[in-house]
């Protein structure tokens, strides 16, 4: 045992107690333990991050599967590591996420911490913390009546990172707001080095379309997807910064995964999706700048599983279901590129809800490539959610016949309609508090051995 304040004994005794109580009543549990622990001890998270190397993972889209690709490498190269897995991003959950795992034993074996964290929450972190390494994933419009644009989201994270400033920085160098930041901390791109489609022309809906330097728009050599690329800017010479780790070239994109050879190394990803290989190709930007062994890296993005309702795969009544996530146009167009790969009868269920977690504006679908699902082989459209007339709406826009939606106001009519489903495969693609509650309601039926 070693010397604690007693307040922070206090909180975090108070605090574990809650979260086995939690544990036990409601299934959960992730950020009321961390509430608490800070009415007690508003420092708590200083004491109890004291030991570790700590990595954060911020961004718009893919922060969740990223964390997950990264805590599975650093896992498999021998180290001891924790991570907030159930997704839990905010300052409370974080919290808990560190007492969790607080032991009153000291040990002198090194201890890493691979922490998600939301965007404005970074600042709060980086307050107590002072992280090996921060890395950011992408930055899309995304809870407008939160965030705003991305510039705003951008100056969020960058007053997090301003505090500490020897923090390396491992950023998509694709995300044009990343190549122009006047900080003093060391920095790492990555991105790609080989186009993926002939797109040159940046879409009307994407985001940071205009020079950071002279507000000139931007062209480019190539487009991944909705703003990322190799771009430049004609105007002033501003471009896309020199790339530390590459993808080199595409050799398949399936529905399952993809081939690519990074930094000339062939690698499998075991999740499908180009937004998939910038999270893939970011796990392996830290794990290199750790000093993981090749082997090590290439193992784990060939076998890590799908995490919490990331392209979540599962089998209801021998019904083939995966759960998708979709909380932007960014994310979402990205999900109905990685659906159009399959070239099987599929079925398709869309959640839509409005709550705080979710965004309270749902205008944003409209901007969703809807119509480029028109053309698939699909055999059921089933729409639910609070906002499910909205989602009926933009779809009837989009070209699907609305005498063929069935709309399920309830998680019991949705299961129901999912079972009764022909074809080969379910697409689940719903919003964030629509996806929690479908997997607990799942979770209930025995369809899901874990809710977190």
């Amino acid at each position: 045992m070693f010397k604690i304040k007693i307040q922070s004994l206090l909180s975090i005794l108070v605090s574990k107690f809650i979260m086995k109580l939690s544990k036990f009543l409601f299934k959960g549990g992730t950020n009321f333990p961390g509430k608490i622990a800070l009415k007690l001890d508003k420092d708590i998270l200083k004491t109890i991050a004291a030991n570790y190397e700590v990595i954060l993972i911020t961004g718009t889209n893919g922060k969740t599967t990223t964390t997950s690709m990264i805590y599975s490498i650093i896992k498999e190269s021998n180290k001891q590591v924790i991570t907030n897995n159930t997704g839990a991003n905010m300052y409370t959950g974080i919290v808990a996420c560190f007492i969790s795992n607080y032991s009153f034993k000291k040990s002198k074996e090194e201890k890493i911490a691979v922490i998600e964290v939301d965007e404005a929450n970074v600042k709060f972190i980086t307050e107590y913390i002072s992280p090996s390494i921060i890395t950011i994933t992408n930055l899309f419009r995304d809870q407008l009546d939160r965030y705003g644009e991305v510039y705003t989201t951008l100056k969020k994270i960058l007053e997090g990172i301003e505090k500490t400033p020897n923090s390396t920085l491992i950023l998509n160098g694709d995300e044009s707001l990343f190549g122009n930041l006047n900080l003093k901390n060391p920095i790492v791109y990555y991105g790609f080095g080989t186009k993926i489609n002939e797109n040159k022309t940046v879409d009307t809906n994407a985001d940071a379309k205009f020079c950071t330097v002279c507000k000139a728009p931007y062209e480019y050599n190539f487009i991944t997807y909705n703003h990322l690329g190799d771009f430049y800017c004609s105007k002033c010479s501003y471009k896309r910064p020199s790339l530390n780790y590459h993808v080199d070239e595409i050799v398949d994109l399936n529905p399952n995964g993809s081939t690519v050879y990074i930094n000339n190394k062939q690698y499998y990803i075991n999740q499908p999706g180009t937004y998939n290989i910038y999270n893939a190709l970011c796990a392996y930007s830290v794990a290199k700048e750790l000093h993981v062994q090749d082997n090590i890296i290439e193992h784990c993005l060939k076998t890590v599983a799908s995490s919490f309702g990331r392209q979540e795969t599962l089998s209801i009544d021998g019904m083939e279901v995966k759960i998708v996530l979709v909380k932007n146009p960014a994310g979402y167009d990205e999900a109905v590129n990685t659906i159009k790969l399959d070239t099987r009868k599929i079925n398709l269920s869309l959640l839509l809800n409005d709550n705080y977690a979710d965004g309270k504006d749902v205008s944003w679908i409209w901007d969703v490539n809807f119509e480029a699902l028109t053309s698939l082989n699909i055999n059921k459209v089933m729409i639910s959610g609070i906002r499910l007339y909205d989602m009926a709406i933009r779809l009837k826009v989009a070209g699907f016949d609305p005498s063929s939606f069935l709309l399920c106001a309830e998680e019991e009519a949705l299961l129901k309609e999912i079972k009764a489903c022909d074809g080969d495969v379910v697409y689940v693609l719903a919003t964030y508090t629509a996806m929690i509650n479908l997997r607990k309601f799942l979770h209930a039926k025995g369809y899901i051995d874990k809710i977190w």
